[in-house]
């Protein structure tokens, strides 16, 4: 039972823990049943799903440029504003770096600004998305997994969002089209609080979740409302009694302390992710944090994984429990901030441990999860002996017996028997 399910069935603690939110996240949903009252059960896409969430949400402004796979979402979102049912001003421009562009300028005259991008198109916003960042724009952004090019390859993998990842943007991740939908939510709250105003990437796989169909729970509007508030901004352009200015030159005199207070802002925005998650759950009884530990509790060989490929991990772990293995799973949902205190304190105790990377680093050192991973574990003293496998890159399909090879694998690491620190799963070598 998911934890959607199980939340329509049960209430408060007892939910939780016959579905495992407890185990998996850590945080009890205690208003299950208020939340039963206000859910409708419904079958949409990933895309479908976040652009019903961008309409409950109904930004000032949306400036937007289509390319596969997240084409969907602003297609959909074109066809509310026309319709009249949100009073959003949609800006069709003619590139996704107009499209940032656009969003930054109405981000910095106090609306509440949002977009939407795929791979090339992040690509292309590449010098707007520092900006966005630098001037603390609360901009929040879904962010359509797709590989990047060349060869050109329209399918899922996570290099698009990863070679953003240190551009000071936070970034969250979603399994599927409900955590996409919930994520979105979560996402302008945590980017319009005042210790935070930071940008968000929601981030979901492209096809996989993107445009396959899901049963979710989706929020009433008057709900979603009250949860996201009115967006008041303590500065704005369009404010000529208050003049200010965004982006200004700014060099070695007060550089610095600028990106001191950027950082500071990001090291920082953790406690203000937590709270949204709480009050989310409150209102839906779906529980969220930095992680989500699955059957790690005596766990010795585990798993460390985000995005679609966590769904079906699970499923392995749950088979090869039944056969004795003593397997658990950590599904990483804060990429940026990356939770390193909570990543290492999950995998403490194991015995061996794969990093799964669906994402090439060029490094000669493995992926962009992998580095992260292996500095919290250094950082935390030590850790598992610790491998890496890159996967799925280009849409290359992951099914349940690669990660059962993986866990196969770590049983052999475990026992001494040496593993390069690199693999490569499901490539044809």
């Amino acid at each position: 039972m998911n934890i959607a399910d199980c939340c329509q069935t049960r209430s408060g603690a007892a939910c939780c823990q016959a579905c495992g939110v407890i185990e998996r996240t850590g945080v009890a949903a205690p208003q299950c049943g208020a939340a039963r009252a206000r859910a409708t059960r419904v079958a949409l896409t990933g895309n479908e799903a976040v652009s019903l969430a961008m309409k409950q949400i109904n930004p000032d402004v949306v400036a937007a440029y289509p390319i596969t796979p997240q084409t969907d979402i602003v297609q959909y979102f074109s066809t509310f504003v026309a319709n009249g049912e949100v009073k959003t001003e949609f800006v069709t421009v003619e590139s996704e770096h107009s499209a940032m562009s656009a969003t930054i300028g109405a981000a910095a005259a106090g609306a509440r600004a949002m977009t939407a991008t795929s791979a090339n198109g992040l690509a292309l916003m590449w010098e707007m998305l520092y900006i966005a960042a630098s001037t603390r724009l609360p901009i929040v952004m879904p962010v359509v997994n797709r590989a990047l090019s060349a060869p050109i390859n329209i399918h899922c993998d996570h290099s698009d969002s990863m070679g953003a990842r240190d551009a000071g943007w936070i970034h969250l991740h979603s399994e599927n089209s409900q955590e996409a939908y919930d994520n979105l939510l979560q996402a302008l709250v945590i980017a319009e609080r005042k210790d935070v105003l930071l940008p968000v990437m929601v981030c979901y796989d492209g096809f996989i979740i993107s445009h396959a169909l899901e049963n979710l729970y989706i929020i009433d509007d008057a709900t979603v409302r009250e949860f996201i508030g009115e967006y008041r901004p303590d500065v704005s352009l369009l404010d000529p009694a208050h003049p200010i200015t965004v982006g200004p030159l700014d060099l070695y005199d007060f550089y610095f302390e600028h990106k001191r207070q950027q950082a500071e802002a990001m090291n920082t925005c953790g406690a203000a992710i937590l709270d949204v998650a709480r009050k989310f759950g409150e209102l839906t009884g779906r529980a969220y944090g930095f992680i989500e530990a699955y059957r790690m509790s005596d766990a010795q060989l585990g798993i460390i994984v985000l995005g679609s490929t966590a769904g079906t991990a699970r499923v392995v772990v749950d088979r090869l429990r039944q056969k004795g293995l003593p397997v658990g799973l950590v599904k990483i949902r804060t990429f940026r901030p990356f939770p390193a205190a909570e990543v290492a304190a999950a995998l403490k105790g194991l015995g061996a441990l794969a990093v799964l990377d669906r994402s090439e680093g060029f490094s000669g050192n493995g992926g962009p999860v992998f580095a992260e991973v292996r500095a919290a574990l250094f950082e935390a003293g030590g850790g598992p002996r610790t491998v890496n496998y890159i996967f799925g890159l280009g849409g290359r399909d992951i099914g349940l017996e690669n990660i059962e090879k993986v866990y196969r694998d770590l049983e052999g690491l475990a026992q001494g028997k040496k593993l390069p620190m690199v693999s490569y799963l499901g490539v044809r070598e």
